[in-house]
């Protein structure tokens, strides 16, 4: 009984022990959690606080506060902007101007432009006015300007355009304490230009960049440069490869539209003048050389027909390869360019040299065949086959005392291959015994055609002829 008695009071201290060890434990642990507290008590500013203590006290947050917000400094909300500014009233003057980046292609194909530019827009929306000390002006990205009202504007006759997006959007909105406002913008605008290539490639082109409201009227929207010729300004660094850009200049005019009225319209004017020397290299030049060689063929022997007709196909052949180049990066326009012209003609110049060839050997053929004709028709002169042995009456002949070295030579062609047949002609022709015999071939006398001639004359008529083409040509088109 006395062990019972024993082992419960031994229980009954160990349980107490145990208290004693928890109790401390809570005690901590209460301890922190009030002093986090106080902590964040202090930090917000709480008055539970030792006296003397530090206080973490955080700064007010300027940008937070209602009166610096800009839709509430501008009024945005306390106006509908989807109205024009002192709508019903007189129009509204919009300034505008423009600075021109780039000219980036000038596409003949298309009948196209493409321009990058700056376009800047001014005008006073009183609405939008601020109070201010020191009249400064507050500057806004794009976001702001979706709640306002900014001008319409859009390019006429423009294919393609956009507003460069590179980081963000290239808007800026400048607006003062009166109410002015600047809106400027960087757009690529790709657009019509109507090109005159009647003298391509000695040409200059005039293409033109307008711009006007698309929804207001001139009774709504009064559009005018703000500073007259000087409102355009260009980089000097603007350069295109094939044109010089040689001025621009602005103009000012009123458009119709049957169904909605008149519009103020704003136009860019600049003037292009193509560089030749380009299509002199590719063009001009080969089409020039390439006649000049076909004149070569005057100068080869009529007989050398491996080398005479190889050379005229050939020129023929590289003369339409240039016109097909050179079509080939045209548009298909219905009327006759400049260089249309000076092609074509210099086509007709080879082509003339072939058929003269072909004239030339024609009729030498012709020549060739009626000697031979001749020949058959003559009797024996087996004994005048050799000039040496050969005994020609005077009488008979009408040489007279002509010496035999000269008779011999007489008539003879340059190359001296037709000697004989040429004699034996003349003097069968003056025998009247056997001129009744070959009468008929009395008349190959009269068609007698030196066919060295026709060479001979092509040496100086083909260059003297293309040589004032020339001239005329280039005294127009310069």
């Amino acid at each position: 009984m006395q062990v019972d008695t024993v082992l419960v009071l031994f229980c009954i201290w160990l349980v107490g022990a145990a208290g004693k060890m928890v109790q401390p434990r809570g005690h901590k642990l209460e301890t922190y959690k009030q002093s986090r507290l106080r902590r964040d008590t202090n930090m917000d500013g709480g008055g539970g606080h030792k006296p003397g203590g530090p206080i973490f006290k955080r700064s007010p947050d300027m940008t937070k506060s209602p009166m610096t917000k800009s839709e509430q400094l501008l009024r945005i909300d306390d106006h509908d902007f989807t109205m024009r500014p002192a709508f019903g009233g007189p129009p509204i003057p919009v300034g505008v101007d423009v600075q021109v980046e780039s000219l980036d292609t000038i596409s003949e194909v298309d009948m196209d432009f493409t321009m990058t530019l700056y376009l800047r827009h001014y005008w006073k929306d009183e609405r939008l006015s601020f109070p201010s000390t020191n009249n400064q002006s507050m500057t806004f990205d794009s976001r702001l300007v979706k709640k306002i009202w900014v001008p319409d504007m859009f390019f006429v006759h423009s294919k393609r355009s956009f507003i460069h997006d590179t980081t963000t959007d290239n808007v800026m909105l400048r607006v003062y304490p009166d109410g002015n406002v600047l809106y400027s913008l960087r757009v690529t605008v790709t657009a019509m230009c109507n090109m005159d290539l009647s003298r391509f490639p000695l040409d200059t082109q005039t293409c033109s960049l307008e711009i006007e409201s698309y929804a207001y009227t001139d009774d709504d929207l009064m559009l005018y440069w703000k500073k007259g010729n000087e409102s355009l300004n260009t980089d000097d660094r603007i350069s295109l490869s094939q044109f010089l850009i040689q001025k621009f200049h602005t103009t000012t005019k009123l458009a119709f539209y049957s169904s909605t009225g008149w519009y103020n319209r704003l136009y860019i004017h600049f003037t292009l003048r193509r560089h030749i020397f380009f299509f002199l290299l590719q063009t001009y030049f080969p089409a020039t050389l390439m006649v000049m060689l076909s004149w070569v063929s005057f100068w080869i022997d009529r007989r050398a027909v491996p080398a005479r007709v190889p050379l005229g196909i050939t020129t023929v052949l590289t003369m339409s390869t240039i016109i097909t180049g050179v079509n080939a990066s045209m548009p298909r326009v219905s009327y006759i360019k400049a260089v249309d012209i000076y092609l074509w003609v210099s086509f007709v110049f080879v082509f003339l040299s072939v058929i003269e060839y072909a004239a030339v050997n024609y009729l030498s053929t012709v020549q060739e065949r009626k000697e031979r004709k001749l020949r058959e028709r003559l009797p024996c002169t087996c004994g005048i086959g050799n000039p040496d042995e050969m005994m020609i009456d005077p009488q008979i002949t009408g040489y007279g005392s002509m010496d035999m070295n000269t008779t011999g030579t007489y008539g003879m062609p340059e190359n001296g291959g037709r000697q004989e047949p040429r004699m034996l002609a003349q003097v069968a022709l003056n025998d009247p015994q056997i001129t009744g015999q070959v009468k008929p071939s009395r008349g190959y006398v009269n068609i007698w055609i030196d066919t060295h001639a026709i060479d001979k004359y092509s040496r100086v008529l083909f260059p003297g002829a293309y040589i004032l083409f020339n001239i005329i040509y280039w005294s127009i088109y310069l």
